[in-house]
């Protein structure tokens, strides 16, 4: 028996229980939980945003160390320090095999996972992790092995907002260094998305929020310049900022009206990166003359596009120099039985990233 924050409707508060968790089998690893990170997309989860079946154990940022191992697990041992993401990629399905594993079609259905509730009742396992709890037992392929000298609560922050972010400048929009970005949206994601631009080089990083607060840390974190989205037409500072259009605007909320402004950012040639999520049912409005006219496009971004053993050793290694920052974007850290003020915490739009942490 392990505890867990369990979701048993949604909107209404996660309840810390003990539930089951079976030992792994085959290709799968236990992970004993060290940190697990609070993304916006969990909140959503439970929320009832996405629909999905209850009762469930949401999170999906988490990092441990491993604890035991199914019959067919090579490369990894018990006791390696381990990131622990949701991608469980196939590996043989076409989009596996075509170099793009976030997109992986072989479904997966966590009511069939290795959780159980107390007295063996269904529990779901969502998004494929479960880590809002002490353990989890995934499949070897969401999980790579990182050096013991990362703490655990800021290499949690890797296994989805930092790959996201970073992921969709340097993997979605494939920036060039000397190019302009706007980044809509300076919490977690879009922090990352910015520290992602600075890496690959930018010219000009012009952040976008509703905060002047944000705005100040999206400076910190790489951004050259900061727009007001509360302005009228804020694109036009940001164009007389950059001299031009942006040659990528990363959308990292998930709000509608980000995504109606989205295409005026562009310079011809541009590309929108659709990484924030909005509500199922949610529309938006452009303007398709002005897209095709121009040669502009717009593209989803899921998980930063990433292939987690290429690019999440790369990230680690960066963060070790002290070229990616990931300490400065935790806000605070909570116990699990914290785990609802943590989640009224991040909802409130201050916190960068809340974590929770295990201390043993």
């Amino acid at each position: 028996m392990i505890k867990a924050a369990v979701c048993h409707a949604f909107g209404a508060p996660l309840v810390v229980e003990e539930v089951q968790l079976r030992a792994p089998e085959g290709s799968e690893v236990e992970v004993t939980v060290d940190a697990v990170a609070i993304c916006h997309s969990d909140i959503s989860f439970a929320a009832g945003a996405w629909g999905g079946s209850l009762p469930a154990v949401y999170g999906h940022e988490a990092a441990g160390r491993i604890s035991a191992l199914g019959g067919n697990v090579r490369g990894l041992a018990v006791g390696d320090s381990v990131i622990v993401t949701l991608i469980r990629a196939c590996g043989s399905c076409p989009s596996c095999c075509s170099g793009r594993p976030t997109g992986c079609e072989t479904p997966y259905d966590g009511d069939q996972g290795p959780l159980k509730t107390a007295d063996g009742g269904k529990l779901h396992q969502a998004m494929a992790s479960g880590a809002f709890a002490e353990k989890v037992v995934v499949e070897q392929a969401q999980v790579v092995k990182i050096s013991h000298d990362i703490p655990k609560d800021a290499a949690s922050l890797i296994a989805c907002g930092v790959i996201t972010g970073v992921g969709a400048v340097v993997n979605a929009a494939g920036l060039r260094a000397g190019q302009d970005v706007v980044v809509i949206g300076a919490g977690g994601v879009g922090l990352n998305a910015i520290q992602g631009a600075r890496i690959a080089g930018a010219r000009r990083i012009v952040a976008v929020d509703m905060s002047e607060e944000k705005l100040a840390i999206a400076r910190e974190f790489g951004a050259t310049d900061g727009v007001l989205a509360t302005a009228e037409k804020p694109w036009r500072e940001a164009m007389k900022l950059m001299g031009r259009g942006a040659d990528a605007v990363i959308v990292t909320v998930g709000a509608t009206p980000a995504y109606d402004a989205a295409p005026k950012y562009l310079a011809g040639g541009g590309r929108v990166i659709m990484v924030g999520m909005p509500h199922s049912g949610a529309m938006s409005t452009y303007e398709p003359v002005m897209l095709a006219a121009t040669g502009q496009g717009m593209v989803g971004s899921k998980m930063g596009d990433v292939v987690i053993q290429r690019d999440i050793p790369w990230m680690v290694d960066l963060y070790l120099q002290g070229r990616l920052k990931l300490d400065e974007l935790i806000s605070a850290r909570w116990t699990l039985e914290q785990i609802n003020e943590a989640i009224e915490d991040t909802k409130s739009g201050a916190a960068r990233r809340n974590v929770i942490m295990f201390n043993r």
